[in-house]
């Protein structure tokens, strides 16, 4: 009998969540550029949304990798050996990036070596909170995130006003750098890693534990609703802030404000993950799963008819559409953590990695696809050619409520003595 580890340290917490926000800085700082680049680089709505996948390839592949080799070193030394590779990738893609092609092997790479601030992260909140309050740690974890994501577009949009452009990717790639030192005081305070396995219990292997996380049925039928969800939000972050920056009109004055407004709106989804999270805990992962999933949808069916809305006014849609389309992100980490052994949560973060970052690597392409489709048929500055784009967001995420319904009732079926 092993006796009762010891609480972590104060401050973990704080400390994990400050290093994530500083981490999460290069994740939107290629939608903060994406207008300029369009303009200096003559790329076209396709070649601009296959740099944001060339990421969310890169990050899947990422997630997948560093899951497997935190079940096999521990997440304590993938997270800080994993953050230092990351920070050197993001400073290569600020620095080298100079046109299309070389735009999206670098980004790609940034985002292959992007993983290690969240996978081992989610694996070492499961570790060191109790499940009574998981999905509020879960929520302050991604809020950290999502307040990164609009610090940096923040960023971007005043050094893109009264500088460059690219000045904004040198500072985010700057607090990539610091995010990764900051995980080393965090993983102090944190419990020490786990011990390979119980006496007597036999380790699985990784294609044993692949192998059973295939075959987990709630487990995977959660991992399909996060591909949906994921298909959603990822085209919502790439493509927000260049549609409020042409909504505004497209001028030099009007960058600058348009993409601040996405800064907001990503900022007031801090307030989504954490009430996500916590709402989780009181009334149940399916539940707020299922109420965040419905309202999204309709805000993506609905977003591109805004085209022409007051910029004020569309900002503040978008604000309620981040809110509600986030809102359900850290649930779905928290749930695969109630529905699976802690031996191979690794692995089971992997596979939903691919699943939803394989969702989230191809919407904004197809994104891309729709809007020069639309525009190409209808003019450059006709709403329709939005309503095509927003409406692929809505069309690729339609299944997520059919399978929150299959996880709830095989998760309770599963549950259910005999």
């Amino acid at each position: 009998m092993h006796c009762a580890e010891a609480a972590p340290a104060r401050g973990w917490l704080a400390l994990l969540c400050a290093s994530r926000l500083l981490q999460a800085m290069i994740v939107t700082a290629y939608s903060g550029v994406l207008p300029f680049m369009m303009v200096d680089w003559h790329m076209t709505a396709a070649q601009a949304g296959s740099i944001q996948s060339a990421w969310h390839i890169g990050y899947m592949s990422s997630l997948f990798a560093v899951g497997l080799l935190a079940d096999r070193f521990g997440p304590h030394r993938v997270l800080l050996i994993g953050s230092i590779i990351s920070a050197v990738a993001a400073a290569a893609f600020a620095v080298f990036a100079h046109d299309h092609r070389s735009a999206m092997l670098l980004y790609g790479l940034t985002g292959l070596c992007a993983g290690a601030s969240y996978t081992p992260g989610l694996q070492l909140l499961a570790r060191n909170t109790q499940p009574a309050v998981r999905g509020r740690a879960m929520g302050l974890f991604l809020g950290a995130a999502s307040m990164g994501y609009a610090l940096s577009l923040a960023v971007v949009a005043v050094l893109s006003h009264v500088q460059h452009w690219r000045l904004g990717l040198f500072v985010a790639a700057g607090c990539t750098l610091a995010g990764a030192l900051l995980t080393l005081p965090a993983l102090r305070r944190m419990r020490p890693p786990a011990p390979p396995a119980d006496a007597g219990t036999p380790r699985e292997g990784t294609w044993q534990a692949l192998r059973e996380t295939v075959r987990d049925k709630p487990a995977m039928a959660g991992n399909w609703a996060y591909a949906f969800h994921c298909w959603e939000l990822m085209a919502l972050w790439a493509w927000l802030p260049a549609y409020l920056v042409a909504s505004a009109g497209g001028s030099a004055p009007w960058q600058g404000a348009g993409i601040a407004l996405a800064a907001l709106a990503h900022l007031v989804s801090v307030f989504g993950s954490i009430a996500g999270g916590a709402a989780s805990d009181r009334f149940g992962r399916a539940r707020i799963m299922m109420v965040a999933t419905v309202a999204s949808l309709c805000m993506s069916f609905s977003f591109g008819w805004m085209w022409t809305w007051p910029l004020w006014l569309l900002a503040a849609m978008a604000a309620i559409y981040n809110l509600l389309a986030i809102a359900d992100s850290s649930v779905y980490s928290t749930a695969l953590a109630d529905v699976v052994a802690p031996h191979r949560l690794g692995v089971a973060y992997s596979v939903r990695s691919v699943m939803g970052f394989g969702a989230g690597a191809l919407s904004p392409w197809v994104f891309g696809l729709a809007l020069d489709w639309g525009q190409s048929h209808f003019g450059f500055g006709s709403t329709y050619g939005w309503v095509a784009a927003w409406s692929s967001v809505g069309l690729g995420a339609l299944l997520g409520p059919w399978m929150i319904v299959r996880f709830s009732r095989l998760n309770q079926a599963r549950a259910r003595p005999g």
